[in-house]
């Protein structure tokens, strides 16, 4: 027993001594883990498909650090903080718009920081045809859904057309890229003549300007786009420019030299492009009228006269192009109605045309006051509230001149389309407001894949709420424009949804309620 004694006594000493010298328990682990002095994450992104998911990532950080999305489509659920790290579940939902989408995870350590960069795909944009079996319903699945550059190769100052005058950049290869990467299957190029078109009799146009009216055609035509082609502000409205309806509809001479002008500018158009494909359609005019719109006194007394000099020019502009021959031979090619308004195809008639490809363009901005009127009326539809709506233009109304047009034209084999559509931009902090914008160009749209009509949303860059603010598509780059492409979504579905669902009567039901 003392021997015992002894040995524990000596072995307590040793174990003591050993301590004393910087040995440690085997199971006790002292090593001082230093704080780090930032905040540092692995990975340092994240790039996500189209579904979603979650994924983790490792925060590093001197206190348990807090989390704040910048999107509510983004959580993350963080772990335990342990030797100043922390593992988090970063969860992301579906996008279902059709562009990629961005958010951004702000991790923060008291005073310190760290950004998490989120970036996620959107939905594949597919093109369904619609139904129908002849020409017409084939343009309509073709053209689709189209954008205008406008205020942009339309714009003038005084006699003279100037790309920028306006406030528009040069436009460029981007623009298109963008435009097509949108979900845009169409462009609309509008393009003013005005005094690039030389003397009689051969009114050759300004090479210049014509070189850069062929470069933009070719930066759609590069980006996979059907292109529109035409002749825009060269309309008088106010007895300022050369295509003068109501001084042809006065005297017989004036009307003889305008007609030999529209022969000459587009026999000098047709040229210069008549060797391209059938993703090129040549529009004669844009919205030619007298200044009244359909109102003037002039016209209200006998609408036939204006409306069958619009008849004789169109033929002309028809006959002008299928001369150049090559291509052109067989281009399809767009005539409008007066004013572009499909209230006046009653007064129209169908140039001849040997290749039998001759499409009716027309506008629809009804009812104007709540599109781009003065008023600006704040809804639009059948629950819009009275004295915030305009009396007349609802639903009814789109599906009537809608229906009219499918009826004569579409189902007898004769292309339409909307060349110009739309409604000046909403503030989407008001909500109501922002509700009944969607709405309104959701149905109209719905309703032109519906009746086999294809169209052309109206863009003149203009960024802002009041009237005419169409800004969607920055006319220099191709980025989407302020809260453009929430819209721009909502329109591409409404062209090409297939969903069974998804019909004109579903949108109707949809309509928004407060």
């Amino acid at each position: 027993m003392i021997k015992t004694a002894k040995y524990f006594t000596f072995t307590f000493f040793m174990f003591l001594l050993l301590f004393s010298c910087g040995g440690t328990d085997p199971d006790t682990d002292l090593t001082v883990i230093p704080a780090p002095t930032s905040v540092s994450l692995s990975p340092g992104s994240l790039s996500l498909a189209q579904e979603g998911g979650t994924s983790q990532i490792t925060v590093s950080a001197p206190a348990n650090p807090s989390f704040t999305c910048s999107e509510d489509w983004v959580s993350v659920s963080p772990g335990t903080f342990k030797d100043y790290k922390v593992t988090a579940d970063v969860k992301v939902g579906p996008n279902d718009t059709y562009g990629k989408r961005s958010a951004t995870v702000v991790i923060s350590s008291g005073a310190l920081q760290a950004k998490l960069e989120i970036a996620q795909d959107g939905k594949e944009r597919t093109y369904t045809a619609q139904p129908g079996k002849n020409d017409a319903w084939t343009m309509a699945n073709k053209l689709s859904i189209g954008w205008n550059m406008g205020n942009q190769l339309d714009a003038f100052s005084g006699n003279t057309p100037n790309e920028t005058i306006w406030g528009n950049p040069m436009a460029t290869q981007a623009t298109f890229t963008g435009v097509k990467k949108a979900g845009f299957q169409s462009v609309r190029i509008t393009v003013t003549w005005l005094d690039k078109i030389g003397d009689a009799p051969d009114y050759t146009v300004n090479p210049t300007w014509m070189t850069r009216v062929k470069e933009v055609v070719s930066y759609a035509k590069a980006a996979g786009l059907n292109v529109i082609l035409n002749t825009h502000h060269d309309e008088n409205n106010n007895d300022e420019h050369w295509l003068n309806i109501k001084g042809a509809s006065e005297d017989e001479a004036t009307n003889a030299a305008i007609k030999a002008k529209i022969k000459g500018l587009w026999t000098n158009i047709a040229n210069e492009f008549k060797n391209e494909g059938d993703y090129l359609i040549f529009e004669s005019f844009n919205e030619l009228q007298d200044g009244g719109w359909g109102w003037s006194d002039a016209f209200r007394k006998d609408p036939t006269v204006q409306c069958n000099i619009l008849n004789d020019w169109n033929q002309v502009f028809v006959d002008a192009v299928r001369a150049t021959g090559g291509n052109n031979a067989t281009r399809w090619l767009g005539v409008p109605t007066y004013a572009a308004n499909p209230s006046f195809e009653q007064y129209f008639k169908m140039p001849s045309d040997p290749a039998g490809k001759i499409m009716l363009a027309v506008h629809f901005y009804d009812p104007n006051e709540y599109t781009i009127g003065d008023k600006q009326y704040s809804e639009w539809g059948h629950t819009g509230t009275k004295g915030k709506k305009e009396t007349w233009g609802d639903e009814d109304h789109v599906r009537e001149v809608f229906g009219n047009l499918n009826a004569k034209y579409v189902e007898k084999n004769v292309p339409v389309y909307l060349g110009e559509f739309g409604c000046s931009m909403r503030n989407k902090n008001d909500a109501r407001a922002w509700a009944f914008y969607k709405y309104y160009l959701e149905y109209v749209v719905k309703a032109a894949r519906t009746y086999g009509l294809p169209a052309f949303l109206w863009d003149n860059g203009v960024e802002g709420y009041g009237k005419e603010r169409h800004g969607y598509i920055n006319h220099g780059n191709g980025t989407y424009m302020g809260n453009s492409q929430e819209v721009i979504d909502i329109m591409f579905k409404a062209m090409t949804s297939s969903e069974e669902s998804y019909t004109l009567q579903s949108v109707y039901n949809s309509a928004p309620t407060f």
